[in-house]
């Protein structure tokens, strides 16, 4: 499972990479939608801060 962490600078760069489109914008941060995500770790590589990471 990914997550957005509170270093996510809201530039949207991971949204358009998400082939399942399940990346929104949240309140302060982007957030993954855990029942959409396939796992498949383009987010993580599109984000310019490392604000993404994977999580048990």
């Amino acid at each position: 499972m990914y997550v957005i962490t509170e270093n996510c600078i809201c530039c949207g760069a991971c949204v358009p990479e998400c082939p399942v489109e399940a990346i929104s914008e949240g309140n302060e941060v982007y957030l993954i939608d855990e029942e959409m995500c396939t796992d498949c770790g383009t987010c993580v590589e599109s984000c310019p801060v490392e604000a993404i990471e994977e999580r048990d």
